[in-house]
């Protein structure tokens, strides 16, 4: 059974950075697409960002583009989320996602991601 065990959550000023991590375990890490979603108090989930199961191709969403940068490190069938120059707005509980197919993750509302992490708050003070 595919498990999505998150880290790196807390409390930051803004201007801040944070890095977000994301392990996969129970199944082959590659055979998976990986995104980060999140999903603000009373607001819907959103996209944030994913990589592709090639490893090859990085996706983001317009209003993080130049400050988050997703990447993996196979070996330990992680995902990271760097998140840098934070802003009030990117308050939300952040979300990891594996997809076997990358056009489920990317982009999407996440409606027919396979597999979810717990959540990680990210509160970011202003």
């Amino acid at each position: 059974q595919v498990q999505l065990a998150e880290s790196g959550g807390g409390w930051v000023q803004a201007g801040g950075s944070l890095r977000l991590s994301c392990t996969l375990s129970g199944s082959p890490f590659s055979s998976y697409a990986m995104a980060w979603f999140r999903q603000a108090p009373g607001k819907e989930r959103e996209y944030v960002s994913a990589i592709s199961k090639s490893r090859s191709t990085t996706y983001y969403t317009d209003s993080v583009k130049g400050r988050f940068t997703i990447s993996t490190d196979d070996a330990k069938n992680t995902v990271y989320l760097q998140m840098r120059s934070l802003k009030s707005e990117d308050t939300a509980v952040y979300y990891c996602a594996a997809d076997t197919s990358n056009w489920d993750v990317v982009g999407t509302d996440g409606s027919r991601v396979d597999f979810w992490g717990q959540g990680t708050q990210v509160t970011v003070s202003s």
